[in-house]
Formats: structure tokens, sequence, C-alpha cells
């Protein structure tokens, strides 16, 4: 009876044994997958964290491994040796999904790095600055997807209503500048309040989101709207998203102020007055800036940048047609657009070095299949340095320089923080490093 009581025992504690070995072995395969995937990570450049990131506390960590499901990016996030870990950092997009799917809260949303800072302005938790009654809400104050923007545009608003406004005729409630994600929520969640409004925005309806490529997809993910509801979108195109907004708009009757670029904002007798570039003033109680951080255009500086063949933004490529085209850039936008004018134009993508770090996973594939089916003359380590009538020069790292007949030049050289105009505003800017984001679930 004791000899059988041994046998089952045994058996039991073997079979445990077995079962532990055999989990502890998939764990260190997977961990051995992570570790390969970071490594190839770092080789593309693509290890090191660009803007808003997650960052895991592995003492709180439990191995669930919900948030690199819950990424709809993918390999942004893997589990390495008992741990979450940053796999392809330069491609998360700060959607936060991650954050959210955390069971235990041991991830926390951070944008720069300790050894690389990004320059933010002073935001509260309701996205008041340190100015009192200039708040600010999306991309610039650095949530940049546009579901999080939406939800900050609509609480920002929200946020004023509770802080109370005295009702009079003398001033406007609130002027929103910008009409991007975040400004249209605002507006809507303004409206809702039956707030005395104006929107102004210094281009067109969408913000940056108009500047995209007719069919580039901006949104994964559903969003709540304010005066219009839960919207379920999935990948859904740049005219997909402003046409919901039209209608959204049209239906609770907001008109937005197009190309009405706000020149200064200034504390007047207890308001704020709004200057425009056309002359035309504005009076409000509070201001909301949602004008996206990258302001205007970054120029190259190179002689004949000013003339019309130059565009730093790709609307309609369907139209464009048997043009020799150059491209400059190396991110998302430049790649995109140069994909985009392949099929029916010459192009040539200019980037100033020697290989690809901060695109989608999606893109890289693309981009990397176009060069090698020769469907795209790529130019690593070079600079865009003169634009002519006819051509470009197009100079290497090492000094060499190249003619290259040309029609059309579109510049992706990303966009400068309205520092100035933020300054004179009052509101403080400081450069972050490795900053955590204040986000609510």
């Amino acid at each position: 009876m004791l000899l059988e009581q041994i046998i089952i025992y045994g058996t039991v504690i073997l079979f445990c044994l077995a079962i532990v070995i055999i989990y502890l072995r998939k764990l260190k395969q997977a961990s051995d997958v992570v570790e390969a995937k970071i490594e190839k990570a770092k080789e593309e450049g693509l290890h090191e964290p660009v803007s808003l990131h997650p960052v895991i506390d592995l003492g709180t960590c439990i191995q669930s491994g919900a948030c690199v499901e819950a990424c709809p990016e993918k390999d942004i996030i893997g589990i390495l040796k008992g741990g979450g870990t940053l796999i392809n950092a330069s491609n998360c997009v700060g959607h936060g999904a991650c954050f959210h799917a955390c069971p235990v809260e041991a991830i926390s949303l951070v944008i720069g790095t300790e050894k690389r800072g990004v320059d933010l302005p002073h935001v509260s938790e309701n996205y008041e600055t340190n100015v009192p009654g200039i708040y600010i809400a999306g991309e610039l104050g650095g949530m940049g997807l546009i579901k999080n923007s939406v939800e900050q545009g609509s609480t920002a608003v929200e946020n004023m209503i509770k802080l109370g406004f005295k009702q009079d005729n003398s001033t406007l409630d609130l002027v929103i500048v910008g009409a991007g994600p975040a400004g249209i929520a605002a507006s809507l969640t303004a409206k809702k309040h039956k707030l005395n409004f104006v929107t102004l925005e210094q281009d067109t309806l969408g913000g940056t989101v108009f500047t995209f490529p007719r069919s580039k997809i901006v949104m994964t993910a559903p969003m709540n709207l304010p005066l219009y509801g839960k919207v379920k979108l999935y990948d859904t195109s740049k005219g997909e998203l402003l046409d919901l907004w039209n209608k959204a708009l049209s239906k609770n009757n907001i008109t937005i102020q197009e190309k009405t670029k706000v020149e200064a904002i200034e504390r007047e007798n207890g308001h704020f007055k709004i200057s425009t570039q056309k002359g035309v003033e504005y009076k409000a109680k509070q201001v909301l800036l949602a004008i996206g951080r990258r302001g205007s255009p970054r120029k190259l500086g190179v002689a004949g940048e000013m003339t019309e063949k130059v565009a730093y933004r790709l609307l309609e490529p369907e139209l464009i047609e048997n043009k020799k085209v150059v491209v400059v850039g190396g991110g998302d936008s430049a790649v995109e657009a140069a994909l985009q004018l392949a099929p029916q134009n010459q192009v040539t993508l200019s980037y100033r070095k020697d290989k690809f770090s901060r695109i989608k996973p999606k893109n890289r594939e693309k981009i990397l299949a176009a060069i090698s089916a020769g469907e795209i003359d790529m130019q690593y380590n070079t600079n865009l340095t003169r634009i002519e009538k006819q051509q470009v020069e197009i100079t290497s790292l090492g000094g060499s320089s190249q003619q290259i007949s040309n029609d059309l030049v579109y510049i992706f050289a990303g966009g400068e923080l309205p520092t100035h105009f933020l300054k004179k505003a009052g509101v403080q800017i400081t450069k972050r490093f490795g900053f955590t984001m204040k986000k609510y679930r």
C-alpha cells in the first residue's frame, strides 16, 4: 500500500515537473523570439522611441500579455525574460491601447527619453496651461493620435464648463484655435453646452488630417464624438473621416472659420483678445489651442525653395501624372507620398540617413519592395541642396553632387512647434526628458 502511494505521488510530482519544464521551455522560446526581434529593431533603428510610448514597471508586470494583444501596431511590446519590454518602440503611435489593457496598471505613457527631450507646453490635468483661461488639447500637448485628441478636446471644454462661465454679451465664451480632431470635438462639446463660441482654422477643416493623401488610413479604433455618439471606425480613410466630421458639424449648425490664422493672444481687461492675420479680432473669456505640434512646415532653407514647384503636403496624388518628382524625407509622410506618386510618375526619394528608422512596418515593407523593383529611385545619405526650374541638385553626405531633371518637389521635413506664438501668449514651454503623460482610464 505504501509503495503504491509512493508511486502515485512520484508520478504526480514527475507530471507536475514535466508541465513546469514544458512551460518554462515555451517561455524561453517565446523570449528568444522577442530577443531576436529586439536585435533586429536595433539594427533597423526602430528600438528607441521617438514620441509618446509605453514604459513598463517590471515590479508590477504580471506577464499577462494583454498589452501585447491590445496593440494594433503589433511588435511594439513583447514579453522578455518574465516581463514586458519594448521592441519596435519607434513605431508606437501613442494610442494607449496597451495602457488601458494592462490589468495591473503597470504601464505609463511617456514622451521623450533620458537622452532625447521633447518641447512641451505646461498643461495641467484639466488641460489648462500656466496662463489661467488658456487650454491646450491634442497633438500640441503630446497626444497626437486622433482618438486621443478627440477625447482631450471634448474633456477640455467639459472642464471649462465645470469652472463656470459668466454669461454676458460683451465677449465670446470661448475661441477654439484649430479645426483638427481636438478642435472639432471641442466645437461639438461647446455647442452641446450652448456656449457662445467660434472656431478658427488657419487652413482647412481637419487640420493635419486634411494634409494626408486622400486614401490614407487614419483611424483604426472607435471613438465617441460629442452630439453624434459612438463611431465605430476601422481602417477608415482620410476622406471618410472628413465626411463624418462635416456631417456632424453640419447637423449641429457649426461653421468653422477657415483660412483664419491666429497671430496673437493677449490678456486684456479680464478677457483674451485674439488677433488674426486677416485683421479681425475676437474677445473671449477662454481660449482652447488645438493647433497641433507641426505649426508651420519646416523649411530646408535651400536656394529655389520658394518656387511654385515646391510643396509641403500631397493632397491629390491621383491628379499628378507623367511628372519627374523629388520627395524629400524619411518619415511615414514622405514614404507614403513617394508610394502614392510612383505608379504614374518618375519618383526620386532623397533621405539624409542610410536607412529608414521611423516608419511603420507596412510602409517599410512597401517602400523597400518598390525600391527593389526599381519603381522608386532611392537616394540614401543625401540632401536636397538646390532647386531650379527644370532640375534639382542633390548632394551626398560625402560631398558629391548630382543634377536631376525635375518637375515637382515635395518636402516632408516635419514641422516646428509654434514656440514663439505660445511664449508670446505667456505659455511656458519646457524640454521634457522621459515625461509621464497624465491620461485617464
